[in-house]
């Protein structure tokens, strides 16, 4: 049926824009007249020329009302399209187009130069009546032009909807860190004169789609991509980043119920710092701020309170992660947690109102993980959290977290590490102890403008110190132990329009293991992205 209207409407617009042409044309005619003439011969020509384009202008209003009529017979047919699409979050284009296309009919009916001049020849000059005309045919030019907008197009006839950002960073670095573009850990000393170096493998790449309601719920499905997923093994490998899956989920959204599966955000850590010096991982990774893309399925539900206010319970299930890296890069093995033969299980709880039109929010959230560390050593992984996002002002705002857990390096925590060997790790007589840590963040923004920005940041992770010195001298089998991270940052971003950022941060970084080793690193990063 939309291609039929397509159709319609492709044909129309181009005999519409044939006959624009031929108006235009006789315009230029007329204002070539040339000015030596004699006042009877002007005249004449005058009137030859507004004859001719009134003929010509009725030829387009009959094929305008042509238009119209062909496009009375499929209302019928889109009265049902129209109320799937009032489901969705914006109209399809082409019944909206049909409007605008009826409604610029509707104006060149009634600016019609040549309703004008049977109305008023006498009255107005005819100089006005010619301007009127082109001023007409410029209107409805533009409608007809709208007809060629390129749209994303899918399989099916739910819309799409295609987005992401080209993001540049430009980054330079003292002290030696996990990742020289995008730092977690201070993994040695400063030395040297540092590093410079520049990335766009922090781009991303989304689409969401829009479907059709099921069971009074609307359903829609969330891809997201971006290119941090390693270096291809080849020359100037580090510039062709692997193309890698963070988010793929779909939902059903009733009133005040939502059904997710899929890879997800980790929903009990909902927050993270405003920082674009960070998005292949969120700031304030294994400094205190949870998180992790995982596979789920979760169900929401809102209760409704006085006003603007609601209460929204979360409850599901994930992918049992432990932070480990894959055995291999094609076969995948059972890891400590999906070896343990459950799920992992959270929940989350949380009261949400505004306050200086900004929304308040304050949330707590448990997390449990079984987990099996080969030989029969079991670990029980949790984790209670607590995060808030609350106005201090109308431009200024506190969000955060705060957690303490067990075994949860999977999702963020103990610097990520969920468990600590007693020994080698290949003998089945190696003790196998869990990681206790705790930490958290908090950011301060100020809003100072509708396009500038400001955001200070500060994070922490620190595991049991005492439990860490139990493994002091297995540096061999576990690497690093690490028993604090600290990370600070201070930001600007600022947004001349609304499809371009422009963004710089200071970020110190300092990591400290066992033996007092402390090592700190810092680095200054310039941004500049392109949203589409």
């Amino acid at each position: 049926m939309k291609q039929s209207i397509a159709a319609v409407l492709r044909n129309r617009s181009s005999q519409g824009k044939l006959l624009l042409l031929v108006t235009a044309l006789s315009v230029r005619m007329f204002a070539q007249v040339p000015a030596s003439h004699g006042a009877s011969s002007s005249d004449q020509g005058l009137a030859a020329t507004v004859q001719e384009l009134q003929q010509q202008v009725g030829e387009l209003k009959a094929a305008v009302a042509e238009m119209r009529s062909e496009a009375a017979q499929y209302r019928a047919e889109t009265a049902q399209l129209r109320s799937e699409l009032a489901a969705m979050h914006s109209p399809q284009p082409e019944p909206a187009n049909q409007v605008e296309l009826a409604n610029a009919a509707s104006n060149l009916e009634t600016t019609s130069p040549s309703s004008a001049t049977e109305s008023g020849r006498q009255s107005q000059p005819l100089e006005k009546r010619v301007a009127s005309l082109e001023e007409s045919a410029q209107l409805l030019t533009g409608k007809l032009e709208d007809q060629y907008q390129t749209k994303v197009e899918s399989a099916s006839k739910y819309r799409v909807r295609l987005s992401g950002i080209v993001l540049m960073n430009l980054f330079s670095n003292r002290g030696t860190t996990d990742n020289m573009d995008i730092p977690s850990l201070v993994i040695g000393p400063n030395q040297g004169s540092g590093n410079f170096g520049a990335t766009l493998r922090q781009s991303e790449i989304g689409l969401e789609a829009f479907g059709p309601k099921i069971a009074g719920a609307r359903t829609s499905a969330n891809l997201e991509a971006d290119f941090a997923g390693g270096f291809a093994d080849t020359w100037n490998g580090v510039n062709s980043g692997i193309f890698r899956l963070r988010i793929a989920s779909a939902r059903m959204d009733w009133d005040h119920t939502s059904l997710v599966v899929g890879q997800d955000d980790l929903f009990i850590s909902p927050n993270s710092p405003t920082s674009f010096a960070s998005l292949a991982v969120p700031a304030f990774n294994y400094a205190g701020n949870l998180w992790a893309w995982t596979p789920q399925v979760r169900v929401e539900h809102r209760f409704a309170l006085s006003g603007s206010q609601n209460i929204a319970v979360q409850a599901g299930i994930l992918d049992n992660l432990t932070g480990e890296f894959p055995a291999s890069s094609y076969f995948r093995s059972p890891g400590p947690g999906e070896a343990s033969a459950q799920p992992a299980y959270a929940v989350r709880t949380s009261w949400n109102s505004s306050l200086f039109g900004r929304p308040l929010v304050l949330g707590a959230a448990g997390y449990y993980s079984r987990q099996d560390w080969e030989f029969s050593h079991y670990s029980d992984g949790w984790a209670g959290l607590a995060d808030w996002e609350i106005p201090l002002a109308n431009r200024v705002s506190l969000s955060g977290e705060f957690y303490r857990g067990r075994a949860v390096g999977g999702i963020g925590g103990g610097v990520s590490r969920s468990v600590i060997f007693l020994g080698n790790p290949a003998l089945p007589s190696t003790a196998v102890r869990s990681l206790d840590s705790r930490g958290g963040w908090t950011q301060l923004k100020l809003r100072a403008t509708g396009k500038l920005e400001f955001n200070a940041g500060f994070g922490i992770d620190s595991p049991n110190s005492s439990e860490v010195r139990l493994a002091a001298g297995n540096e061999p089998y576990l690497g690093e132990l690490f028993v604090r991270n600290v990370e600070g940052l201070v930001n600007f971003v600022y947004r001349p329009r609304s499809n371009l950022l422009f963004s710089t941060e200071f970020r110190h970084l300092e990591s400290s293991q066992l033996y007092n080793i402390n090592n700190s690193a810092q680095q200054v990063n310039l941004m500049m992205g392109v949203l589409f």
